[in-house]
């Protein structure tokens, strides 16, 4: 740290002396890629709204409290980049003349001896390629008085590399790696198996068929997975099923057509979704490599992602509490353990892991399905003379009818799945039918496939901060979406009920588990796609108690919501023009859809749909109402999502209302020439065996 002896300190100028406040520091983005904000200090007021301190001595500001630390920081000094010494990184020590010193670790690129150069503003090498720095002294331990930076947080903060375990392209050996990403994978557990628990039911499809759609998505997000890592975006990023999916496959499930169905209505349903996939991802596949996604990135930026992204979890409001209503004692308790775990025992380590953080999700879920069992199994939920297995529209009994809620929702015995599911099953393409094609269906899977799309640009740039030497280029991310576009096409093949894209869960995992190496999640998707062939992994999922599920979801969909607005922190969060921008989509995200959903409904109207799904009737009501049925049911469908409204307003206002680069937080993507030029972004977007040569005269894709 600075010397503070009055002595010591140079007088600056003429200027009166400054208040001895310290200057708001910037985040931790902005400690990563340059970003200078109006509000820390360093600039006058601007037009923005915003008020900010003068401009002090550089000696004043060089104590900084480090507000997402906790601590004050000290200002590193400039030091020589590290050397390696028989391949091991070294730690340089600055000479002491101060009685506190600064050492800044760094990691060495995994894959040469090259170190990159210092960052500009922009995230690139200031001094162009990386060099190879000289050789340094014989290695020595760190001083007793020297500080080591390190960050303790949720990964969120301070350097790239100072705070991943392992990074992109690291392999540090098969167990840590198999560990790791079975660790990457459990974390994300609710976000792969909690969709096909939902849309199941609600298709009338029974238990065994709830197995056999749960088996059919680890599988094929197995794939995906291992497609994308190796042809698309190549980042550490899992792909599966989105809730950005799931209110247009509800709308669709609902749609008036499938209203008296007789017979079995999963399949008839499940081929309707498939068809509807399957043309939406190839309009996505277009899209990404067409170089037209390129073109559109000009347009999405983080005032337009995150409250994209907040809405689709916003959205489900009136299916999640509702349905953990139905046997509250056991719904609240598990929302209850998930927020103790990731909240309150979040900084609780073991053997160097924050397990609680880290298996929120499925320690909520063991204990409480435990307790469940065991208040089953002493009779809690048993009535005399009443019987779980018989249809609520059979009871006779008032007795019987007054608990029948509790029965069905409590007790954890009523599901039959994991005894009637086999122990091998292997999913195949078409395994429900032949896919039947209705434009209508399939217009509303496009618009979501651009929302999808929005979803995963964001996913991209916060990760590769995270995990990788430099973002990716436009014509990665172009890459990445089109070969999502292709993984969907494989997920309406084989019949998932949703499209495959990368999963918003991811960045928030990267950063608690610290882990970004591209071969743990690849490894991750291997065993997962074995896991898929048991189908009685299947069957132990399919029978998760519904209120569980809802309990779940309250938690993933609050998770969703908060990792969209999370992405305002790129961007100068407490401008005027950004929080106008931000709550007038997320307002109208939730008012418009809702005038859509009420439209034409009397008070007195029964109806034979639950009332957690009515919202996603309202093709059959809605305000438009020409001589093209097709089109009514397009508009009165795409504009009752909450997703859309979000985007189309955040869009339109993100674009059109001035605002300098810095103030929206444009997403900064790294050029291609530059890329070609630095061995390091080479190593981490480059496509293996040398596939990338069939796109060097694609210059719009890839590198």
């Amino acid at each position: 740290m600075s010397n503070s002896h009055p002595k010591d300190r140079p007088i600056p100028g003429n200027r009166p002396p400054a208040p001895e406040s310290a200057a708001l520091p910037p985040s931790s983005w902005a400690k990563k890629t340059g970003f200078k904000p109006k509000f820390s200090g360093e600039t006058n007021a601007s037009d923005s709204g915003q008020i900010s301190l003068p401009p002090r001595p550089k000696e004043q500001r060089d104590a900084q409290p480090d507000l997402e630390a906790g601590r004050v920081k000290a200002t590193p000094l400039p030091v020589p980049p590290p050397a390696a010494v028989n391949g091991v990184d070294t730690v340089v020590a600055v000479p002491a003349e101060n009685k506190d010193q600064t050492v800044v670790k760094r990691r060495r690129d995994s894959d040469g001896g090259s170190w990159g150069a210092k960052k500009d503003g922009s995230g690139h090498g200031a001094n162009g390629a990386g060099t190879n720095g000289p050789p340094a002294g014989p290695r020595r331990a760190v001083a007793r008085n020297e500080e080591v930076i390190d960050v303790e947080d949720d990964g969120f903060a301070g350097g790239r590399h100072t705070h991943m375990k392992y990074e992109l392209r690291d392999t540090p050996g098969l167990v840590p790696i198999g560990l790791y990403g079975f660790q990457h994978y459990l974390s994300m557990l609710g976000s792969l198996i909690l969709i096909p628990l939902v849309i199941v039911p609600a298709m009338g499809g029974t238990y065994e068929d709830t197995s056999s759609v749960v088996s059919t998505v680890l599988f094929v997000s197995g794939v995906t997975t291992l497609l994308h890592t190796s042809f698309g975006s190549r980042l550490p990023l899992i792909q599966g099923p989105s809730f950005v999916y799931l209110a247009p496959a509800l709308a669709i499930i609902n749609s008036p057509e499938f209203q008296g169905l007789n017979g079995n209505n999963f399949k008839h349903i499940m081929k309707e979704l498939q068809g509807a996939i399957i043309i939406a991802s190839a309009f996505q596949t277009i899209l990404g490599y067409s170089g037209l996604m390129s073109v559109l990135l000009r347009l999405i930026n983080p005032v337009v992602v995150a409250p994209t992204i907040a809405a689709v979890g916003l959205s489900f409001y009136s299916y999640g509490f509702p349905r953990v209503g139905t046997c509250l004692e056991i719904g609240a308790v598990q929302i209850l353990l998930v927020i103790m775990f990731s909240l309150y025992l979040r900084k609780i380590s073991v053997f160097g892991h924050r397990v609680f953080l880290i298996y929120a999700v499925p320690l909520g879920l063991a204990i409480t399905w435990a307790a469940a069992f065991l208040l089953t199994e002493a009779g809690v939920y048993s009535y005399k003379d009443c019987d779980a297995n018989i249809p609520a529209s059979n009871i006779i009994s008032d007795h019987c009818r007054k608990h029948v809620s509790r029965i069905k929702h409590c007790r954890v015995d009523t599901s039959h799945a994991l005894k009637s599911s086999p122990w091998f099953r292997f999913p195949y393409p078409l395994q429900w039918g032949t896919p039947v094609f209705e434009w209508k269906m399939a217009l509303v899977m496009c618009a979501v496939s651009i929302i999808s799309s929005v979803d995963s640009v964001g996913s991209y740039h916060a990760s590769s901060l995270l995990a990788a030497s430099r973002p990716p280029t436009r014509g990665v991310v172009s890459r990445g979406i089109g070969l999502e576009g292709l993984c969907s096409v494989l997920a309406g093949l084989w019949g998932t009920g949703t499209g495959s894209t990368t999963i918003t869960e991811n960045v928030h995992t990267i950063a608690v588990t610290k882990m970004g190496s591209r071969r743990a999640v690849e490894l991750g998707a291997c065993a997962l796609i074995l896991l898929s062939l048991i189908g009685k992994v299947g069957g132990f999922i399919a029978s998760i108690p519904e209120v569980m599920v809802a309990a779940l979801l309250c938690f993933m969909w609050a998770m969703l919501a908060a990792l969209g607005l999370s992405n305002l922190r790129y961007s100068e969060a407490g401008s005027s023009r950004n929080i106008i921008i931000v709550g007038l989509s997320l307002f109208l995200s939730l008012s418009v859809p809702s005038y859509l959903q009420q439209y034409g409904i009397s008070p007195n109207t029964n109806s034979s749909v639950p009332s957690y799904l009515q919202p996603y009737i309202v093709a059959t009501h809605g305000p438009f109402h020409s001589k093209y049925g097709g089109l009514n049911y397009f508009l009165n469908t795409v504009l009752s999502l909450n997703m859309v409204i979000a985007f189309l307003v955040a869009v339109i206002l993100d674009n059109t209302v001035p605002g300098s680069q810095q103030e929206r937080g444009v997403y900064v993507w790294s050029e291609t020439e530059a890329a070609r030029r630095e061995p390091a972004i080479t190593k981490d977007y480059e496509l293996p065996f040398r596939v990338g040569r069939i796109f060097r005269w694609v210059k719009w894709v890839g590198l």
